[in-house]
């Protein structure tokens, strides 16, 4: 009875295998059988290939998967090239696809995959008409803030990836110079602010004591709190750590540095994409990649003009009931209001941390009324962090990085302390919401946490959906009471405003062919903003084309569906469901937000007449 219950045991396992083999065959080497199979193949294939987003996620280290963390990604033209190639193949098969065979969610993904696809295979002309190294992002700085705030050490094998990591940067940073020179060749030179900036950002980085540095900082700060890694270890792993940064790391950067003295005579004071070849078709291409829309730069320049001038008139008002005098225009009375210092912290390091303490307070706050507007809450937390002061002058005003998968790093919210009046206190929380919650941690967090979707859906890069969310919770908290002091639903105006200028000064310097100078100073007369974030954002609006337009477009869109919603549903609206219909499928183009917003909104209407 025994050797017949093990010679069936047997037949079934060896059914299983057969069975598990013919399946991994198809889905490595064939079409696989079914299009989900198809989303994760493409999803696992390109997540292998990147070993510093493998990091990020922390998936494989739940199944003690550890071989991807002493190595980076690879930053070489015959990469990109190669990956774009790939993406034409993987379109051909995700079309072979019958519509006919999926289900409605199973749709819903195709539509999106091939919209996202076939946007990155129609900038193949394109891929190099970019800066790859500049004042806000890049290898000179990605690098050592990847390593401080994603790579992680809990045992002797983590230092010790850690430090081999440190070793394989003068690879990773021949790769990316090998791409400059590139572009070089076809005249794709940055303006000549942008090698000033790197030039003085990585000469300070490599001027810095070894022992400053973040990255041997942050590695000695990751060991104290590794209880597992014993006292005499830890001075081996830190002695290493110091030999590899000056052997390898700052070689490295001092070849970047070489090349940029080298070209800086080439470059000149000529702003816009418009200089590069094909400048113009690459800026169209660009708006479309990030406002998932049709809208030319004329449409879009006039909207924010029109858009500019509406929201000023509501911030006069405000300012008015505050006593402030608006006789000599918005600019005079936003100066006037940059000079009280009762709506600033103290600039000091003390002044700065309470800047960090009320922000989480204020996070923390509006996270216990986020039931009134939404069924369920995403379980990863977020913090508050000042961003990294080597590279908080020239980087903006705040932003957010993602949880990981595992739960082990929560969300991220980092704020910019550089300048302390670009951070008055009638604006904080507005810009609170934006990066936590609601905004970015919220809607991020809940894509992440989603079980019922191919995994790349979770972390589709949809600009004008992902910050047209976070720009339309800004909205909601106001309408929430988050903001009902005068000052504070200010601060939210005025956010509002600094996306409709976006808007004008994008579309003007690549389209119209304004100087910096010129764009500078429109956004300076027209936001009320620190003259250092008036700078540092328009500096980033000319190395990031077309980027800071989707904001608005997002926002106006998310607020017209929902009007619509409202107006359709009628007493059967409710705005958690109308929440659940954004969040709940994960980011996607407007065109196809739209789509999925109408649907359920018939769905809505016919429940409600059945």
């Amino acid at each position: 009875m025994i050797k017949k219950t093990f010679k069936w045991l047997g037949m079934i396992t060896l059914l299983l295998l057969m069975a598990a083999s013919v399946w991994l065959i198809n889905a490595i080497w064939f079409k696989p059988f079914n299009i989900n199979t198809f989303f994760n193949r493409v999803t696992i294939e390109f997540a292998l290939e990147s070993p510093e987003l493998l990091s990020s996620l922390r998936i494989l280290e739940s199944f003690g998967l550890n071989f991807h963390n002493d190595d980076l990604d690879d930053e070489s033209p015959e990469k990109a090239i190669a990956t774009l190639n790939k993406l034409e193949k993987h379109r051909e098969v995700l079309r072979s696809y019958s519509d006919d065979e999926l289900n409605e969610d199973e749709k819903l993904s195709k539509e999106i995959a091939d919209y996202f696809l076939t946007l990155m295979i129609d900038s193949k002309d394109f891929q190099f008409h970019n800066y790859p190294v500049n004042q806000l992002f890049g290898v000179q700085s990605g690098f050592p803030s990847f390593m401080e705030s994603t790579h992680q050490v809990h045992s002797v094998k983590d230092a010790e990836n850690y430090i081999t990591r440190l070793s394989k940067v003068g690879i990773k940073f021949s790769q990316v110079l090998e791409g400059l020179k590139l572009r070089e060749e076809n005249q794709i030179l940055p303006p000549r602010f942008v090698v000033d900036r790197v030039l003085e950002e990585m000469k300070n980085f490599i001027n810095t004591p070894i022992d400053e540095n973040i990255l041997q900082s942050s590695f000695v700060e990751k060991l104290s709190k590794a209880e597992t890694i014993e006292v005499n270890q830890r001075d081996s792993l830190i002695a290493n750590a110091k030999q590899t940064i000056e052997v390898d790391v700052y070689p490295a950067y001092q070849s970047l540095i070489t090349y940029f003295e080298r070209i800086y005579e080439k470059t000149d004071n000529r702003h816009g994409v418009w200089k590069l070849p094909n400048g113009d078709a690459y800026y169209r291409l660009a708006l479309k990649l990030f406002t998932t829309t049709e809208d030319t730069p004329e449409e879009i320049h006039q909207v924010g003009l029109s858009e500019v001038d509406r929201i000023q008139d509501n911030m006069l008002e405000i300012l008015k009931g505050e006593g402030i005098s608006v006789e000599n225009g918005f600019t005079q009375a936003m100066e006037e209001l940059q000079q009280d210092t009762q709506y600033f912290y103290p600039d000091t390091d003390e002044g700065r941390q309470q800047i960090l303490t009320d922000y989480q307070v204020m996070i923390d706050e509006i996270t216990q009324s986020m039931p009134e507007a939404f069924h369920s809450l995403p379980k990863a937390s977020v913090e508050v962090k000042r961003i990294p002061e080597f590279k908080e002058k020239t980087a903006p005003g705040a932003y957010y990085n993602r949880p990981a998968l595992d739960g082990s790093r929560p969300g991220i919210f980092y704020a910019n302390l550089y300048d302390i009046k670009a951070t008055p206190k009638y604006g904080m929380r507005t810009l609170a919401y934006h990066e936590a919650v609601p905004g970015h941690h919220f809607q991020i967090a809940s894509a992440m946490e989603l079980n019922d979707v191919p995994f790349f859906r979770r972390m589709v890069p949809a600009t004008a959906y992902i910050e047209g969310w976070a720009l339309y919770a800004e909205y909601l908290a106001w309408e929430m009471g988050f903001q009902d002091n005068p000052m504070d639903n200010l601060g939210r105006l005025q956010a509002e405003l600094f996306r409709a200028v976006r808007l004008v000064v994008d579309t003007g310097i690549h389209y119209k062919r304004w100087t910096r100078e010129e764009a500078i100073k429109y956004m300076r007369n027209n936001t009320g903003m620190a003259e250092s974030d008036v700078i540092s954002e328009i500096e980033r609006y000319i190395v990031m084309p077309g980027q800071a337009c989707s904001y608005k477009i997002g926002m106006s869109k998310i607020l017209a569906l929902r009007e619509m919603a409202k107006q359709k549903l009628g007493n059967q609206f409710d705005i958690r469901d109308f929440h659940d219909v954004i969040l709940k499928n994960g980011a996607m183009p407007l065109a196809v937000l739209e789509k999925v917003v109408n649907d359920y909104v018939e769905n809505g209407v016919k429940a409600g007449t059945s």
